[in-house]
């Protein structure tokens, strides 16, 4: 009986586990070696054929560049921006708190919502965006239509709604950094910036850690912006893995098609999260 303590405290835990992730991510790989069209009754087993289609088609290697530039372009500037503004925020300037809740409210605002208002402000002819640009002299910019600004238009709304909740986290860790260390550094004359990188950056990098894994995945998993914004378009300029998925799916009704690239997604995601684990515990070490 002592034996099956074990699994009887973890049981609770296992089973949505095994029912909502591993049962579904099972059923999804299995498919990947069919060909279904979401109606028949019937699945036609292919083996490997649509990993074959898969990599031969122009379509996803696109879609694979556009999804490390998606994810290039909105996790680092949410890790440093959200970081810059913590240690702004920790000086406890006055108004401070009243900041804090209007820098954090786009993330509990729906992303549906953000993208709509975006989209208005993003409009070539009355948009804000553009009236600015006017404003300053510029010359006014397809945010969404050209494809050469649309992945960079989708980007600031994923920065914009996310930096305050990275801010938060940080504000966190660094109000935990023990003060007799940095007393420590005062005493033997250490500067503000030698102190930042000597003492509080290696203290916080749990939490950047934590940061860059969950964004990380959020920026392989955006969907909502994009397909308010821009669906992809235009010229695919703007179409991640995720959403190359969706339009096979529920576009093409190309099942087996998209639960290859679901499979390709899941790995991806993945090997970029041991990749961020082994970097921090490298750095750990050396630290």
């Amino acid at each position: 009986m002592s034996g099956l303590k074990p699994v009887l405290f973890t049981l609770p835990a296992m089973v949505p586990f095994v029912l909502f992730w591993l049962a579904p991510l099972l059923y999804v790989l299995y498919l990947s070696f069919t060909e279904w069209d979401f109606m028949s009754p019937e699945k036609t087993f292919v083996g490997l054929q649509n990993y074959a289609d898969l990599f031969s088609n122009p379509a996803f290697y696109k879609s694979l560049k556009v999804t490390v530039l998606f994810c290039a372009g909105s996790v680092l500037p949410i890790i440093l921006l959200g970081l810059g503004l913590a240690l702004l925020m920790n000086r406890k300037l006055k108004g401070s708190a009243i900041y804090q809740v209007l820098l954090f409210s786009p993330w509990v605002t729906p992303t549906v919502a953000v993208s709509i208002v975006w989209s208005w402000i993003y409009e070539p002819e009355v948009g804000l965006a553009n009236t600015v640009l006017d404003v300053l002299g510029l010359e006014r910019i397809g945010w969404l239509q050209d494809p050469k600004w649309a992945l960079a238009g989708v980007l600031l709304v994923t920065i914009w709604k996310s930096v305050g909740w990275a801010m938060i986290f940080y504000l966190v860790a660094l109000r935990n950094v023990p003060s007799d260390l940095l007393e420590a550094g005062d005493l033997d004359g250490a500067s503000a910036v030698q102190k930042f990188f000597r003492i509080t950056l290696p203290l916080i990098s749990p939490t950047t850690l934590f940061l860059f894994v969950v964004q990380l995945i959020q920026a392989l998993q955006a969907y909502d912006q994009i397909n308010v914004l821009t669906q992809g378009g235009p010229s695919g300029s703007t179409r991640t893995l995720l959403y190359l998925y969706y339009q096979s799916a529920f576009e093409s009704f190309q099942i087996g098609e998209a639960s290859s690239v679901a499979v390709v997604l899941v790995i991806l995601c993945m090997l970029l999260s041991v990749f961020s684990f082994g970097v921090s515990k490298r750095t750990t070490h050396y630290q």
